[in-house]
């Protein structure tokens, strides 16, 4: 394994799109809720990841808006181990200093779920050590949507002047607000797409793919994603020079 990047050049901010469970467990001849199973461990190795190297924010992609539609036995058990992951995992975080929230429509979970998630969430609010946030129920557009009809609203009461709206008035509505854009986005289970995930924030975010499945990333593969991440020139807009110079 290569050596750690230098601190300046670790992402702040990753997100990750948890990709290839069911693949998984279908090159095994076992049922695809079996894949979800073993990707929870995954979650697991990210979260590790994230402490040792001192990055300050892990999103995970773990439930799409899209994902309501896939068969109701697939749904009902991702139902089922998102809340056993919610019984079992939060003490853990709690310990850690993880900070733990949720993002996404939240109106299609069963109400024990909606409970759980709050319940963590308040608990452990005052952490710093990790903001970990869990995409569920969530789409990159439903979260644009909802930012307009909030300040849509705001201007219909008079409360908002719409020529005031500008970028970082909209991203103060969105799931991620008060976080730093991801700086790097991994997607494991090998397709090239971003999957109507965070489409606002990630406009400058590095994309790096990975063939590997979710159920079998572990520290060497995060660790490919992050010298890969040191190694690219982020100019945002700017020229090379600009950048060599200290523009910003």
């Amino acid at each position: 394994m290569s050596a750690s990047p230098p601190a300046a050049r670790i992402p702040r901010h990753l997100a990750i799109i948890m990709d290839g469970n069911g693949r998984w467990a279908e090159r095994r001849q076992r049922p695809r809720t079996l894949g979800h199973r073993a990707g929870a461990k995954a979650v697991q190795v990210c979260v590790e990841f994230c402490l040792a190297r001192r990055i300050e924010a892990l999103t995970l992609f773990a439930f799409s808006s899209e994902n309501w539609n896939r068969p109701q036995e697939e749904v009902g058990a991702l139902m089922k181990l998102f809340l056993r992951m919610l019984n079992l995992e939060v003490d853990e975080l709690d310990r850690r200093g993880v900070r733990l929230a949720f993002i996404g429509d939240r109106s299609g979970f069963p109400e024990a779920i909606r409970l759980k998630m709050a319940e963590a969430e308040t608990r452990t609010a005052h952490h710093r050590t990790l903001a970990l946030t869990i995409a569920a129920g969530y789409g990159g557009r439903w979260d644009i949507t909802q930012a307009c009809r909030h300040l849509a609203a705001e201007a219909a009461a008079g409360r908002l002047d719409p020529q005031a709206i500008d970028d970082a008035m909209v991203e103060r509505q969105l799931g991620l607000a008060g976080l730093p854009a991801p700086d790097l986005f991994l997607r494991t289970g090998g397709d090239l797409r971003i999957s109507n995930f965070l489409l606002w924030q990630l406009a400058y975010t590095e994309l790096w793919f990975t063939e590997t499945l979710w159920p079998d990333l572990d520290e060497t593969v995060l660790q490919m994603a992050i010298d890969d991440f040191a190694e690219r020139e982020r100019r945002f807009g700017l020229t090379s020079a600009q950048v060599a110079g200290g523009a910003a």
